[in-house]
This record gives structure tokens, C-alpha cells and sequence, in this order.
């Protein structure tokens, strides 16, 4: 494969790289948390509980409790997901000025539609 990339850009390449891997692994575990936090049935503890809370002052605590834990858990993945998200998008800005783009964790050329030559930023043959 030809040299690719300016050796003047290689520390800032390769930091980037690194950089949108963390992000992109970030993502992938961060929403898999937001999944389980939306997929928790502690809300339905708290609605059985909001039953008893018309007979005691305690019941409607614990109830209000879980709905709260319930709804932290979601809005603070769904903040991670969010940072996560965005640290992505400016990596990928990133790259795509200088003509390249990610499909996954693999990097290619912004003009190769066929995924035919990823490129490897920690390859010295690819620099000029």
C-alpha cells in the first residue's frame, strides 16, 4: 500500500485514533447500560407499594424512593451515552478533515465506498 499520511501528523493521528476507540468502546458499553437501566423493574416495586402507601406514610417513601432510583438510574446513563456520543462525533469530525472516515473500529479513506483498504495509523509504511 502507498504512504498515506504526512509524518507531521502522525503523533496527533495516532492520539486520535486511541482517542475515538476509547469513545467508541465507551459507547458501545454505555448504552448496553442504558438498556439494563430502562429495562429495570424497580418502578413496578414502587407502584405495588404506592397500594400500601394509602395506609402508610412509610410505603409512599420507599415507593417514591424507588421511582426516583429508578429514573437516576436512566438519566445518568443516558449522560454517559450522551458524553460518550459526542467525544465520538469529534473524533470522527477529526478525521473526516482530513479525508478519512470510520466504519466501526476500522479506519479507510473517505473516498473508498468499498471498504476495500483500511488504513492502519500505527503502520510506518504509511507515512510519507
Amino acid at each position: 500500500m502507498e504512504p498515506y499520511f504526512n509524518s507531521s501528523d502522525k503523533f496527533d493521528l495516532q492520539q486520535n485514533y486511541r482517542r475515538h476507540l476509547k469513545f467508541y468502546d465507551q459507547s458501545k458499553s454505555t448504552n448496553e447500560a442504558l438498556k439494563d437501566a430502562r429495562a429495570s423493574r424497580v418502578w413496578v416495586a414502587g407502584i405495588v407499594l404506592m397500594v400500601f402507601a394509602f395506609a402508610s406514610e412509610f410505603f409512599l417513601g420507599v415507593a417514591a424512593g424507588l421511582f426516583g432510583l429508578y429514573f437516576y438510574r436512566i438519566l445518568s446513563a443516558w449522560y454517559r451515552v450522551s458524553q460518550a456520543e459526542e467525544g465520538l462525533e469529534g473524533t470522527a469530525r477529526w478525521f473526516a478533515s482530513r479525508g478519512l472516515k470510520f466504519e466501526g473500529r476500522v479506519l479507510y479513506p473517505r473516498n473508498d465506498e468499498q471498504l476495500e483498504r483500511p488504513l492502519d495509523p500505527f503502520n510506518e509504511a504509511q507515512y510519507r
